[in-house]
């Protein structure tokens, strides 16, 4: 089964930039002031509680493990730079 993944990342309160469909299965999210960190990590950040997941834990491992969730979010940092 494919799952839908959203990514999200917070500018502000009411402000973030999101890539993927509304309803996904899973949603990642985490501040763009983590997310810009030159070492910035999304399985560190997620460990410390940093980048948050609604949905399946493992889709999310799945995410973090493919790379996936570092490039989707990167290219979301990156939008404006």
């Amino acid at each position: 089964m494919v799952m839908s993944v959203q990514y999200r990342v917070q500018i502000s309160k009411g402000n973030e930039r999101v890539d993927g469909p509304d309803g996904a299965d899973l949603v990642i999210s985490v501040p763009i002031k983590v997310a810009s960190d030159a070492d910035f990590d999304p399985t560190v950040a997620f460990m410390r509680g940093q980048l948050k997941a609604v949905g399946s834990t493992g889709a999310l491992f799945s995410e973090l493990s493919s790379g996936e969730a570092a490039h989707a979010i990167a290219q979301l940092v990156e939008l404006d730079s």
